[in-house]
């Protein structure tokens, strides 16, 4: 694997902080650029409208639980029962487009800037390692993670509603990488479809062009995520553009057209593993 650079991970959450703070108004200018909320959306079965709204709710929902706001009824919110991390996810999804009614859901652009602003501003001088309690995730994870989760959902979202207005939405290399690399640690081991890993033995080096750099692990049900870890041997390794993996990781984007159009490749003495990487790590 070679010698490897490591990051700062403050440094990397101003990073993140700063690329959040720069997409929320250009999020809130498409939102309300739409002409059209009840167009289809790049998400099936969703809206443009039901876009925004699990929008808002991502930020209302982030925002509460990163400044301890008890506010938010989650109990009665989320569906009753612990289940896999794939299922909760998917009922607060499923739940998130419902959460705001009437005027509310009209004005999704009014929601994210006011909630945007929040985050950014209660989390200010919080150290990249606070633990912040999300109840759909079922346990606390970083403030540093958190971040990374509501950039990312800014960027993949705002394309479904470009894509559903017609309007245009670039993500960049930069943007992708700072999402993936405070996110993928976390997300992908609690990701991981325990029962088709059961039995399975791969090691995985995936290099993001221009960084983050994983170690993605899966042993017999269990998966770690390393971020520049030191040299070892791999069974298979990935390397994509940071913008092209981001919506591969999201089903935005079929892994075979990643492939085709040489945003992805995979080396390493069992290449023909890389698929497995999507099969494992669920995506609801």
């Amino acid at each position: 694997m070679g010698t490897v650079t490591g990051f700062d991970p403050s440094a990397e959450h101003e990073k993140t902080r700063a690329a959040l703070g720069a997409v929320v108004p250009r999020l809130v200018r498409l939102l309300r650029d739409v002409p059209n909320l009840d167009a289809a959306s790049g998400v099936p079965a969703w809206t443009v409208g039901d876009v925004g709204s699990h929008l808002s709710a991502v930020y209302v929902g982030y925002s509460s639980a990163s400044s301890a706001d008890e506010s938010m009824d989650w109990d009665s919110i989320l569906p009753a029962g612990e289940g896999p991390f794939s299922e909760r996810i998917a009922a607060m999804n499923a739940t998130s487009i419902g959460l705001f009614g009437g005027n509310d859901r009209a004005r999704p652009a009014d929601l994210v800037a006011e909630w945007g602003e929040v985050f950014l501003r209660v989390t200010e001088h919080l150290d990249p390692d606070t633990p912040v309690t999300v109840p759909w995730f079922g346990q606390d994870i970083t403030l540093a993670t958190v971040t990374g989760l509501m950039l990312s959902e800014s960027l993949v979202h705002g394309l479904d509603i470009a894509r559903g207005a017609g309007l245009s939405w670039p993500i960049s290399p930069h943007e992708a990488r700072l999402a993936l690399g405070q996110t993928l640690p976390t997300t992908m081991p609690l990701a991981l479809d325990s029962e088709k890993a059961r039995g399975v033995s791969i090691a995985f080096d995936l290099a993001i062009k221009g960084g983050p750099r994983l170690a993605v692990v899966v042993d017999d049900g269990t998966v770690t995520v390393a971020r520049d870890a030191p040299p070892r041997a791999y069974d298979c390794r990935i390397t994509a553009s940071p913008t092209a993996f981001l919506l591969v990781s999201f089903r935005r984007t079929p892994t075979w057209k990643a492939i085709a159009r040489g945003q992805m490749r995979a080396s390493g003495r069992r290449p023909w593993l890389a698929m497995r990487l999507g099969e494992l790590i669920a995506t609801p």
